[in-house]
């Protein structure tokens, strides 16, 4: 029998983000005057550029951005899409492909509404954002982890993939820079995936919203680029948020075949119709202008990168692989647990970040929300003194036995 009082199981089986919370959790923390640093944002630090912001204003002053636009987006901005796609990966698409969605991560969850239906399998390397197990569940899916560690530097092999294949397998996500693990595929890395997944006939959802953070020798590869067989069964996710410091705004997109495309604009002309016209324009500004403040923010994080992969590597029981891209390291702590830490002692990461918090006012993402426990991300996308300063924290914590 129906039981009308309660709501929804896919209501209640959704998982909250793990990396929300711990932002929430510091910003509550510092708001009762605690002097907490925490390394669990998943956003630049920086404000978004001046033109964005005046893109931003201008619109607001005009009548076109008060009523109802196109659910898809608008024209100018898919236009802008495709032609910064082209620009800066190299895959040429038609801007009818493009829908524009509220952030990258919409665009993650409509990708899964469009392509998957109850049963099918999601190939998903782990460890993985938070955000993609939930977008598969309420498609209805079953996500498949394929898991890594750092003796692969946190990537997958076509080996890997076809030992976790069946006959419902569906879709792989494929991410590259990695959060949470900062790692970056090779070119041939890249290649062999999609060969391999063109091969099977699955389709591909390639997030590609760090594509402009690698540092050193990594290179950004776009796989329906190397791969144009694949480019018909492959969906692209991207947006605004991290490049251009814009995570407030909302503003991201997918990029599919005309049918992923068609369908998304359908779902979305009944979820959220357009996303916000202002926010928008900010969004046409930021594509289509230059990338001189992109490089001005990578500069920063490629040096707070060698930072703190310097300081991690320096913990009595901590061990990193160095990271290539995005803006995260994902240290190996199992070395801390099970052992005195401040007079406490934590058998998993969870309870780990709960003594770094509690004991050095220090918040970091316990792996366990990234399908990896033993880790943990922290973001280096803070101020070069709090990062010091968080991270002074930590192994003076640690390092006094």
């Amino acid at each position: 029998m129906t039981n009308r009082g309660s709501i929804s199981q896919r209501a209640m089986s959704v998982k909250p983000s793990a990396t929300l919370a711990i932002t929430n959790k510091a910003k509550a923390l510092r708001a009762e005057g605690k002097p907490v640093i925490g390394f669990g944002a998943g956003e630049p630090d920086f404000p978004t550029p001046e033109a964005i912001v005046a893109a931003a204003m201008v619109a607001t002053g005009d009548p076109a951005s008060y009523g109802y636009t196109p659910a898809a987006g608008l024209p100018a901005l898919r236009e802008a899409v495709a032609a910064k796609t082209l620009r800066d990966s190299g895959f040429e698409v038609d801007p009818s492909q493009v829908v524009i969605t509220n952030g990258g991560k919409h665009a993650v969850y409509q990708t899964c509404q469009v392509l998957l239906d109850p049963g099918d399998e999601v190939l998903l390397p782990s460890p993985y954002w938070v955000t993609y197990p939930s977008a598969i569940e309420l498609a209805g899916g079953r996500t498949v982890v394929v898991p890594t560690d750092e003796t692969t530097n946190f990537t997958v092999s076509p080996d890997d993939l076809e030992a976790a294949y069946t006959d419902r397998t569906k879709m792989l996500i494929f991410v590259s820079p990695s959060n949470p693990t900062g790692s970056v595929y090779t070119e041939d890395q890249v290649r062999a995936i999609g060969e391999w997944a063109a091969e099977k006939g699955i389709w591909v959802m390639t997030d590609e919203i760090y594509e402009h953070l690698v540092y050193g020798d990594a290179r950004f590869t776009s796989m329906p680029v190397v791969v144009p067989e694949i480019r018909d069964r492959c969906v692209v996710v991207n947006g605004v948020a991290k490049t251009y410091a814009m995570t407030g705004w909302r503003v991201g997109w997918m990029i599919g075949p005309p049918e992923v495309a068609a369908g998304a604009t359908r779902i979305q002309s009944h979820l959220t119709s357009n996303v916000n016209n202002i926010a928008q324009r900010a969004a046409l500004a930021a594509v289509e202008g230059s990338l001189d403040a992109v490089d001005m923010m990578r500069g920063a994080f490629d040096r707070r990168r060698a930072t703190m992969y310097e300081l991690l590597e320096s913990i009595d029981g901590v061990s990193c692989v160095e990271p290539q891209g995005a803006f995260y390291a994902f240290p190996n702590m199992q070395g801390l647990l099970n052992r005195d830490i401040g007079g406490d002692v934590a058998t998993t990461t969870i309870e780990l970040a709960e003594i770094f918090l509690d004991k050095a006012n220090v918040a970091i993402v316990p792996g366990e929300a990234f399908g990896a426990p033993g880790y943990a991300r922290l973001s280096f996308a803070l101020s070069d003194d709090d990062l010091i300063e968080g991270l002074t924290r930590i192994i003076n914590l640690v390092n006094v036995r």
